[in-house]
């Protein structure tokens, strides 16, 4: 007799859309403290451990709807695909923020990222003008970078909870 095992996409559509949530609402945050353009690796670290939080307790639960059991491929499932969905929410956050709520937010992000370099002399004044007309021009190309890059952390994430909570049926 087969039992019902419970689908990993499902898990992640659930902590995707929850990871996404608190991401906007973190975004918001940024945005009313005028840190959204912020550059602070405090504010990158931050946003990891969320998203390892909200990874640890998507994969977890798996586990416990799954009778205790889970494999390393369903957390890695889990993982990949709860940082996909929040990483989409995540962009249509961004392209909402720099189309109506601050649309100089790519120009004062290009400024936090070419200041230090500007001001230490590595590049003239004519070189950060035109990487900074660069990158904002093709800003909508860092889009998919997002994607794949949330995707990496979460197989990782997922493999590395994967590897912590494994527990395989009994052959049986």
């Amino acid at each position: 007799m087969e039992e019902n095992q419970p689908k990993t996409g499902k898990f992640s559509w659930n902590y995707g859309l929850i990871l996404g949530a608190v991401s906007v609402v973190f975004g918001v945050m940024l945005y009313l403290q005028d840190l959204h353009t912020s550059q602070s690796i405090g504010l990158m670290i931050t946003g990891i451990v969320l998203a390892a939080i909200v990874t640890f307790l998507g994969v977890q639960n798996f586990k416990k709807v799954n009778g205790g059991y889970l494999t390393i491929g369903q957390a890695l499932k889990i993982g990949a695909g709860i940082l996909l969905i929040a990483g989409i929410i995540s962009i249509l956050y961004q392209v909402v923020l720099v189309n109506y709520l601050d649309p100089d937010a790519p120009s004062k992000i290009m400024d936090a990222r070419l200041g230090p370099s500007l001001e230490e002399g590595k590049i003239t004044q004519e070189q950060f003008d035109q990487q900074k007309a660069q990158s904002i021009q093709y800003w909508w190309m860092g889009y998919p970078f997002i994607l794949i890059f949330n995707v990496l952390i979460g197989l990782v994430l997922g493999l590395v909870f994967g590897l912590i909570l494994k527990k395989n049926k009994p052959t049986y």
